[in-house]
């Protein structure tokens, strides 16, 4: 008798644990549909002063950076940022690389550079405050994005990723996430994985909203971003 309770009850949350999800995933895709269309109104503004910026620097490549990312699921996406760097960026990265093997190192453990030396000095001032991010609105209005979840990874990551690739790409990449909000580029690369493993297997609306809301602290203190 104990067991004909034990799988009623337990048929009851087969039911409605998917309800819940497909309730979150829709609240959420109406809310990212409004702030990004919101956010986009500023693109253009900052978009003219970023350009202008650059070209009393005698830069007149595109101040947009388009790349290839991981979606959810593996899908890859065009994934959009005011750019940063050279424009030659990743032509630079290869050589330092094999060129420097400290700096190999560095980019191994943590797959990021503290001092990178790509980053122009308008770029250092749009990563401080996290402005370079601000493209990425066009990919949540797409919907290859939300405003949060995990960070969307490079392809050429994925093996690093390791077991923890399928975790990590089964929850949509966000502008921000538990990530981002827990030290960003202060952290190593394996303990970012463990982040936002754990997002993809415990996200729901109350962790949204606190990282939300941490977001802002962190980027208002400009804390780490480099």
């Amino acid at each position: 008798m104990n067991d004909g309770i034990s799988i009623e009850v337990e048929s009851e949350k087969n039911v409605f644990v998917p309800v819940k999800t497909y309730i979150y995933l829709f609240v959420k895709r109406i809310f990212d549909i409004i702030v990004s269309i919101i956010g986009c109104a500023f693109l253009v503004p900052i978009a003219l002063v970023i350009k202008i910026v650059y070209m009393l620097n005698k830069d007149f490549d595109s101040i947009f950076f388009t790349q290839t990312r991981i979606g959810k699921n593996g899908k890859e996406f065009n994934f959009y940022k005011f750019r940063s760097m050279v424009p030659n960026a990743d032509e630079v990265l290869t050589k330092l690389l094999k060129k420097n093997k400290k700096l190999a190192r560095e980019y191994k453990k943590n797959k990021k550079l503290k001092n990178d030396p790509r980053i122009t000095k308008m770029g250092r001032v749009i990563r401080k405050c996290s402005i370079d991010e601000l493209p990425q609105l066009i990919n949540v209005l797409k919907g290859d994005m939300s405003l949060i979840g995990n960070r969307p990874y490079l392809p050429r990551e994925q093996e690093d990723m390791g077991e923890d690739f399928d975790i990590i790409v089964s929850t949509k990449p966000g502008i921000t996430g538990y990530w981002q909000v827990s030290g960003r580029s202060e952290v190593t690369f394996d303990y970012r994985l463990e982040l936002e493993k754990y997002y993809s297997q415990n996200y729901g609306f109350s962790m949204d909203i606190k990282i939300f809301f941490r977001t802002f602290k962190v980027v208002f203190k400009c804390k780490g971003a480099k």
